[in-house]
């Protein structure tokens, strides 16, 4: 049985939930994100149990159609977003497409009318907020993040990180370096 997660959106996300299935002896076949593949089917009362554990995490279990889809989005863009490192050889719309059985028209539609947002701007501020994450771990120099989530170049992921933060990636860093020298000196 393959149960939907609303939210489920990182590693740390798969482990509470893998956590809360084992506290209420739920035994999983596989954990990924926005998706859970249990041996037997769950009753109403595993399922309340269920979901009222991991909403503690922000996580939700969905029941509707148009809930599932949605997450199935979510989760192609969030794997697109953080794990994959090459360039892929296909547009992002095709392979979207691809992945979940539907036109990239008709999964954009449906996105933007129940999430009041367009698919392209899920993916920028997904972007964005893994910028700022791997700015923050300075493992990276920009180059490397432009080259790593897909922009054209350095100056194409500055202009967007500018535009839905206001900040520079450079100011952006050096704002954290200030206060971890302010921090450092109380």
């Amino acid at each position: 049985m393959k149960i939907y997660v609303k939210n489920m959106a990182c590693e740390s996300c798969k482990i509470f939930v893998k956590e809360a299935l084992e506290e209420l002896d739920i035994a999983a076949i596989k954990i990924d994100l926005g998706e859970i593949e249990v041996k037997e089917e769950l009753t109403t009362t595993e399922k309340k149990k269920l979901n009222s554990k991991i909403k503690k995490a922000g996580l939700e279990l969905l029941e509707k159609k148009e809930g599932i889809l949605i997450e199935k989005i979510r989760s192609v863009i969030i794997d697109y977003v953080y794990n994959s490192d090459e360039k892929p050889v296909i547009k992002f719309s095709v392979l979207l497409s691809e992945k979940l059985n539907h036109s990239y028209t008709y999964l954009a539609n449906f996105f933007s009318e129940i999430e009041a947002s367009t698919i392209e701007q899920y993916v920028i501020s997904l972007k964005v907020e893994r910028i700022k994450e791997l700015i923050i771990l300075e493992e990276h120099t920009l180059s490397a993040i432009a080259f790593k989530l897909h922009y054209s170049s350095v100056s194409h992921l500055s202009n967007q990180f500018k535009k839905a933060t206001g900040l520079t990636p450079t100011h952006f860093k050096n704002l954290k370096e200030k206060r971890r020298i302010t921090i450092q000196n109380i």
